[in-house]
């Protein structure tokens, strides 16, 4: 089961695409958070929706956000992805996927998922959108959210 807006987000530390490592509730209590999770690095649907963060990455930064992506993948995986196609964003490497099950991205309860999920600073789900397919709209809804946020 996919947590849901109003949730609490669980925190959690894994190690980002350098191998250092990163700690949810330190990211929020400096800025909102744009956590999403994908299958695979370098496929063709997440390597779409990596650059489509990439393109927005300034607007999310803007107002206040900061992007974070995380798969199973290991450092040394992301650390090329992020290279390859010039990420600005933190990718984060799950490796034995728990964190992942904590937050339910997963289609079928085994598949890994696509979902997005936007954490206010108090560490609140404000927005949960999950497709395997409809890869724009994790980027444009996701952003959207971030302004009310910045808005209110």
């Amino acid at each position: 089961m996919s947590l849901q807006v109003g949730d609490k987000a669980p925190d959690f530390t894994l190690p980002d695409q350098s191998g250092a490592p990163v700690t949810l509730s330190e990211k929020l209590a400096h800025k909102t958070v744009v956590l999403y999770f994908y299958p695979k690095d370098n496929t063709r649907g997440c390597t779409a929706e990596a650059c489509s963060f990439r393109d927005s990455y300034e607007s999310f930064t803007d107002a206040g956000a900061e992007v974070i992506g995380v798969s199973s993948d290991t450092v040394a995986s992301h650390e090329k992805f992020a290279g390859r196609h010039e990420l600005p964003f933190t990718l984060l490497a799950d490796a034995d996927k728990a964190v992942r099950k904590q937050y339910g991205a997963t289609t079928l309860g085994v598949v890994p998922g696509r979902i997005t999920f936007v954490i206010d600073q108090e560490g609140v789900i404000r927005h949960a959108f999950s497709s395997m397919t409809n890869v724009g709209a994790h980027v444009d809804d996701a952003l959207a959210v971030v302004k009310q946020l910045q808005e209110a």
